[in-house]
């Protein structure tokens, strides 16, 4: 017996259907493991399932419970917690091919009375020969056997398109002030690697791998910070190859792209607010992970009963609304409403007090249709009803505008003081993020002690000027400039007309505030085009001629700076936009938003596209990947190192200089939990 990969293919290509990402991870880890795991003459029909820490959380971001029971798993177990036998019961051990493990897995299956009948073992990573040759050579367990298999699934999906390596701890390791010549950041980069190469392993795609190579051209010299994305795509590489080696079937030309970059290819994203449903969810209401806490009302006049419900992809009201504008998302949801309670006939029997038999007996055959779709739609005016009184009363309509009018280039310090004089109560993080943009767009303004005014108008404390300076460790080399004299903050704004955006031609802004975009929309088109600029991009292997990208294959030396508009619109034709429902929507039904969470035909898609993005991501960056899903017709699927279990940011950094501690604080950041769950 051989330790060996799972060899059945569940890639959608091949003529079969499509799936998406979060498809083929559920379904290698329900059909290829749990399901084809049976000894066939074991006494019962059900199964034990156990896993450690690692592996829980992989599962879980997959499936829920209901699923894994249908696959005969009656009882899912920690490894490291004390068990009782069940000798007349296979067992499934999904966990990382680590020492600690085996051990456990030995004690468990060895000597005269195993605690399980017959062990299948998935590993998922490829296990080290040592630990294989450990568990052949132990001849009471070998043939309680009944498989050794490496899954080489180790990646956490959070969402239809995104995952993370879960690695929470990267960002310090890799950015900090310790960070230079330090142990951790080959440990960060070498489990993030791994973590990433399973992915491709797993979906048995074999990627051309880019990544951003600042200050490798020779124009300045590159930094420790500057070679991070540099060093983990050669450590992805290096996987990747060893997979194409040993794993049975793995294509051994290019099927999609990687793009490896970090967070200084866009400071602002972070940063300013994202004014989408999703967005707007997780940054302004108090959610643990994805899960939103209702408190529904006792009819006993007791204290209200509290449903969880999870903002996920089941939720078709969910679906439909998240990368919405928080202004249209709320009008949909309000017509919605009225056409439900107009239409529904169970509502409308209950509004009605001369009800017959036959109508008695139609509201409560109409009943559990009407009180889910009820429930689902109440939950999300509910949701929506909140965010706009959060956005009401911090004033954040017009903090919104500030911020994106710096941005732009059509706000400066007048308007800033203007916003923090008529808004002393405003929340510190606001004012906070706030500063943090206006010294990214006038670095000059924070030279010194320059910014120390400011600060005490914005009456926030002295240590947070520090968040402010240290945006400057995720930046890194600056190429095109060159700095004089002491230190200041040069965040690569364009000194001309200090604008960080141009205004992109041909989107209409429908909605106010809805002016922003990622910067990682435009690298993704220049990807898909083959125009990413030479001198700050590179690619681990040369594409081959039978590469088919479904784009362009010609090259370009082009800024990644310049944005693709040379003719913004003017400041009052923009304006016109308003909170209100736009003249292009005639019902609350249909939208011709940007925003809008259009369907996407799977059918005739090319190859995916895989961006991970080193020391966080954002919401606005994941609506970009739909987005884009929609408009290249390839799945774009976006990765990062730190948890964004149906969020991804990271927002504001304070470091405390001298104490070796970075604290980051997470306005939309949620934690995986790491249990399974049921979904409502």
């Amino acid at each position: 017996m051989s330790c060996t990969d799972s060899d059945s293919s569940s890639h959608g290509g091949g003529g079969g259907d499509y799936k998406t990402f979060r498809q083929i991870s559920r379904d290698r880890l329900l059909y290829e493991m749990l399901k084809s795991s049976s000894s066939g003459d074991s006494r019962s029909s059900w199964k034990v399932l156990i896993m450690d820490k690692v592996t829980l959380k992989v599962l879980s971001s997959s499936c829920k419970m209901t699923d894994i029971t249908d696959q005969g798993v009656s009882l899912v177990e920690d490894i490291f917690k004390r068990r009782q036998p069940m000798p007349s019961m296979d067992v499934i051990y999904f966990i990382q091919p680590i020492k600690e493990n085996i051990i456990m897995f030995l004690s468990d299956m060895s000597g005269r009375e195993p605690l399980y009948r017959k062990a299948f073992i998935y590993f998922s990573y490829p296990a080290p020969k040592d630990l294989v040759s450990r568990l052949k050579s132990d001849m009471s367990v070998l043939p309680r056997i009944g498989a050794l298999r490496e899954m080489n699934l180790e990646y956490f999906p959070i969402e239809s398109q995104a995952f993370t390596t879960d690695h929470d701890r990267a960002l310090v390791d890799l950015y900090s002030r310790a960070a230079e010549n330090s142990r951790q950041v080959d440990n960060s980069l070498n489990i993030m690697a791994s973590r990433i190469a399973t992915v491709f392993a797993s979906m048995k795609e074999y990627p051309l791998v880019w990544y951003r190579a600042k200050g490798m051209d020779g124009s300045s010299a590159a930094t420790q910070r500057d070679l991070v994305p540099v060093k983990l795509a050669s450590a992805v590489w290096d996987g990747i190859s060893m997979y194409k080696t040993t794993i049975a079937n793995f294509p051994q030309t290019e099927t999609c792209e990687l793009l490896i970059i970090d967070r200084s290819i866009d400071l602002i994203a972070p940063i300013i607010h994202e004014w989408t449903y999703d967005a707007m969810c997780h940054d302004l209401l108090d959610l643990e992970g994805n899960k939103y806490v209702q408190e529904v009302p006792n009819k006993s006049g007791s204290e209200p009963q509290k449903k969880e419900f999870l903002l996920e992809d089941h939720d078709p009201v969910w679906l439909e609304m998240r990368h919405l504008h928080i202004a249209e998302a709320s009008e949909k949801l309000s017509d919605k409403m009225q056409n439900f309670m107009s239409k529904n006939k169970a509502a409308q029997l209950q509004q009605r007090d001369d009800l017959s038999t036959r109508e008695i007996q139609k509201m409560v055959q109409a009943l559990p249709q009407y009180n889910e779709q009820m429930e689902k739609l109440s939950l999300h005016v509910e949701i929506a009803g909140k965010i706009n009184k959060v956005i009401r009363d911090e004033a954040l309509r017009d903090l919104g505008q500030v911020e994106q009018d710096l941005v732009f280039g059509e706000a400066a310090t007048k308007e800033v003081i203007n916003f923090l004089r008529a808004n002393q109560d405003s929340r510190s993080e606001y004012k906070l993020r706030l500063m943090m943009i206006y010294a990214m767009v006038h670095p000059e303004k924070f030279e010194g002690d320059k910014g120390t005014k400011l600060m005490q108008l914005a009456k926030l404390p002295p240590d947070d000027i520090k968040a402010i300076q240290n945006v400057k460790l995720l930046e890194g080399t600056n190429n095109k400039k060159k700095h004089h004299g002491a230190f200041s903050l040069k965040f690569d704004s364009q000194k001309r007309n200090h604008a960080l955006r141009k205004d992109r031609t041909g989107e209409e802004e429908t909605w106010q505030l809805s002016r922003f975009y990622p910067m990682l929309e435009e690298l993704l088109e220049k990807l898909g085009k083959r125009e990413l600029p030479k001198d700050e991009y590179q690619c681990m292997n040369s594409p081959s001629s039978s590469t088919q990208t479904g784009s362009s294959h010609s090259t370009h030396d082009t800024s990644a700076r310049s944005g693709p508009g040379n003719h913004p619109q003017s400041r009052r034709s923009r304006r016109t936009a308003t909170w209100a429902k736009p003249r292009s929507s005639t019902d609350g039904n249909s939208s011709n938003s940007a925003g809008t969470n259009t369907s996407t035909d799977f059918k005739n898609m090319g190859q995916r596209i895989f961006v991970f993005i080193i020391g966080g991501a954002t919401r606005s960056e994941l609506r970009v990947c739909h987005k884009l899903t929609a408009k290249l017709k390839r799945e774009v699927i976006l990765e990062s190192e730190d948890a964004f279990c149906e969020s991804m940011t990271l927002d504001v950094l304070r470091w405390y200089v001298g104490v070796g501690q970075l604290e980051i604080v997470r306005l939309c950041l949620v934690s995986p939990t790491g249990q399974l769950h049921e979904s409502r």
